[in-house]
């Protein structure tokens, strides 16, 4: 069994979930990280949580490109984990399917992670064959062992970027099953 750590950062209003960037981490080592180049600006900025915690960690220019990103951009448009959403539902799924065919996922609270991951490819029913019907879920599992969440691995940085939560899932998950064991 070999496992994939996810994290997605989202916009969801209570009707939609809105993929906003997806980090994936894989027991092989391999990482996964895009940001979705069709996410609702517009609604984005209106969201004052996830402008002051999500948007500082969406790629922005450096160096040169600096002095040509508009201000006016959440993100530097130009920056190769910038993708359309179809080519990320098609990465994420060879990415997932590179694993084998016996992954698990697993996530943070991750109920709303699976349903945005899971419209990628549409209604749940679409989900292409190889990626998981379910999450494992982290909060789950600690309750399980009867702990409680304050006693769990702390993230030192880099909260609310999908890749460097997605590396804490890992962290977590291990640290869990060592208790399991």
């Amino acid at each position: 069994m070999i496992a994939i750590d996810y994290d997605l950062e989202f916009l969801e209003d209570g009707r939609h979930i809105e993929l906003i960037s997806i980090g994936m981490v894989c027991d092989d080592g391999r990482e996964y990280y895009a940001v979705n180049r069709d996410m609702p600006v517009r609604k984005i900025r209106k969201h004052k949580w996830l402008m002051e915690n999500v948007v500082p960690g969406l790629p922005k220019g450096s160096g040169d490109r600096r002095n040509h990103v508009p201000q006016s951009w959440l993100f530097d448009y130009a920056d190769p984990v910038v993708k359309h959403r179809a080519r990320i539902a098609d990465e994420v799924m060879d990415f997932i399917r590179a694993a084998g065919p016996d992954v698990q996922l697993w996530a943070n609270y991750g109920a709303y992670d699976h349903v945005c991951l899971a419209q990628l490819w549409g209604r749940m029913i679409d989900l292409p064959e190889g990626v998981p019907m379910f999450t494992h879920d982290i909060q789950q599992e600690r309750s399980r062992l009867g702990l409680r969440w304050d006693e769990l691995p702390q993230q030192e940085s880099g909260e609310h970027n999908a890749l460097a939560d997605a590396r804490h899932n890992r962290t977590v998950r291990r640290w869990l099953a060592e208790r399991a064991n």
